[in-house]
């Protein structure tokens, strides 16, 4: 097959749904990957009506037999994978005293183990290409930190640290990784309830974000294809800060 396959995870709604799109109109074949393949029906929707081609595949993340499962059809489907975008992820609001193991290991399950297992399932079809594209999907939290997030906010920052050695493990093979952080934008599950809980004011959000708007599931997913696209062949390692100006590095 021509085409590039794609595999994007956490894909039924918001960024992971964004990107499917975005990679879909790049002529990427797309396996649409959520908890609950029926839920990805709308995104493979758009996409085939669109032209473009598109799977709706269900696996957690967190559990290699059922990532096993799904690559098998993905590859049955769709053919060897090539790009995989780590967007799967969990968040929480508890205060630190009262969190419990259950509930720590559950959020580092699936942001962390998830992008380990999807990762090291797939890489056998980018070596044997000689060729791959890995984009992460952590959080701006993973730089600022956050109040009552931290284990969502530690496990995106194991998500930048692993995009950096993956990066420098992987690159003699012709696979790139690399790291977005979003930050504030707007549709997404994790945003809305950030700001249900928080009852941040819009106009006082946008105060901290220098271009004066909130972000949208579209701004990540352009990044995103051009870090899985051939220009961005000399980028590996980054982290490609996509938030507004909220965080400068």
């Amino acid at each position: 097959m021509s085409y590039k396959v794609a595999i994007v995870t956490g894909a039924a709604a918001g960024i992971g749904a964004a990107c499917s799109r975005r990679l879909a109109k790049e002529g990427v074949a797309v396996a649409v990957l959520d908890l609950d393949a029926e839920r990805c029906a709308d995104t493979v929707k758009v996409i085939k009506d669109a032209g473009g081609t598109a799977i709706a595949v269900g696996a957690d993340v967190s559990n290699r037999a059922s990532v096993k499962a799904a690559l098998e059809q993905v590859r049955e489907q769709l053919g060897p994978v090539s790009i995989l975008v780590n967007n799967a992820g969990v968040t929480d609001f508890t205060p630190f005293e009262e969190l419990t193991d259950e509930r720590w290991d559950f959020i580092y399950a699936v942001n962390v183990r998830g992008i380990f297992i999807l990762t090291q399932e797939c890489l056998p079809d980018m070596k044997a290409a000689g060729w791959g594209r890995i984009v992460n999907i952590s959080s701006s939290s993973a730089q600022t930190g956050a109040i009552n997030m931290i284990p969502y906010s530690s496990s995106k920052g194991a998500v930048v640290t692993m995009t950096r050695s993956m990066a420098q493990e992987f690159g003699p093979w012709g696979i790139t990784v690399n790291n977005i952080p979003p930050g504030s934008v707007m549709g997404t599950i994790m945003s809305e309830a950030n700001r249900e809980r928080f009852q941040i004011p819009t106009e006082v959000l946008l105060q901290t974000i220098p271009v004066r708007r909130m972000g949208e599931p579209d701004d990540i997913a352009n990044a995103c294809a051009w870090l899985c696209d051939e220009r961005s062949g000399y980028v590996t390692g980054q982290t490609i800060g996509v938030n507004g100006g909220r965080v400068v590095t």
